[in-house]
């Protein structure tokens, strides 16, 4: 039987552990070079401290299921855990959509690039995006708080999401659902809806540029944010139909699109950033092999 168990904590462990190195090694990088302290890096380290804190913030809640068969938890931690796991999964989305807004400058405003994104522009993103994730949390949090729950609490995941818990209230949830569906709609519906808009008006431009290998560069260097734009919101998406329109549907549904939503980015997004990025291989390459890729006397042994 503890066999049984902790074959499926293999996977999660591995997941942890290459979420944390990866985006740690990002940081690292952007950190140590000085060339890179540029606004398109700027943006992927914001992804990487949230990818971070999401990792934190899941996994280890779900290693413990599997490894120790831990399956209870305290009333504060329960809450502390909901508003982490929900405010980096916003986070994430904030961050996303202005590394789009960034792609939407540097491609269709190249010679007004570095005044709009300006070092002093950039510092207020950051914490604005922190403020509207972190605020916007609260208020339910605190609803919830203050309501009376059931005397099972039962949760369906390992990790704690505002809409597991609100089935578990016996009081008027009318307001805390209604405050929870204007946030998910200025979230998550809103973000992805400018960042398809952003790309509708780079593909605009990058169809008018005469040369097509200056237009295939260009969307070379989309790729890797769209491909970490799809990997957040199918699986978000997806868990928001199930949760929605197919509330028989099997609980495996349920754990895998949830898992998927929150652990597959922080891990994926690291390897997608530096298969992609030249600069950033680079960085890594000098990180794990010093002597061996940058001595001089390396090419003529």
């Amino acid at each position: 039987m503890s066999t049984v168990i902790h074959l499926p904590s293999i996977p999660f462990t591995c997941i942890y552990i290459v979420s944390l190195a990866g985006n740690c090694t990002i940081l690292s990088v952007i950190g140590s070079d000085l060339s890179l302290h540029e606004p398109m890096y700027q943006f992927l380290s914001m992804l990487a401290i949230t990818d971070f804190g999401l990792s934190l913030s899941t996994t280890p809640t779900v290693m413990s299921v599997f490894w120790v068969n831990y399956r209870e938890i305290s009333f504060g931690a329960r809450f502390a855990r909901l508003y982490f796991v929900h405010s980096f999964s916003f986070m994430q989305s904030s961050v996303l959509l202005a590394m789009a807004f960034h792609g939407y400058v540097a491609i269709c405003y190249p010679l007004r690039y570095s005044s709009i994104l300006t070092s002093a522009r950039i510092a207020k993103i950051g914490p604005a995006a922190l403020c509207r994730c972190l605020l916007g949390v609260l208020p339910s949090l605190f609803l919830l708080r203050r309501s009376p729950f059931r005397q099972s609490h039962v949760l369906s995941h390992a990790f704690c999401l505002h809409q597991d818990l609100i089935k578990l209230v016996c009081a008027d949830i009318t307001f805390n659902s209604m405050y929870g569906l204007a946030v998910v709609i200025l979230i998550v519906v809103l973000d992805p809806l400018l960042i398809v808009l952003s790309y509708i008006m780079i593909c605009k431009t990058i169809v008018s540029i005469a040369s097509q290998r200056d237009c295939l560069k260009d969307l070379n260097n989309c790729l890797s944010h769209m491909l970490a734009v799809l990997m957040l919101y199918i699986p978000t998406v997806g868990l928001s139909m199930v949760h929605c329109f197919s509330k028989h549907a099997s609980p495996l549904v349920h754990i895998l699109l949830a898992n998927s939503s929150l652990l597959v980015p922080p891990m994926l997004n690291p390897i997608i950033c530096s298969i992609k990025n030249k600069q950033i291989c680079r960085g890594i390459l000098k990180v794990l092999m010093p002597r061996k890729s940058f001595s001089p006397w390396h090419h003529s042994t």
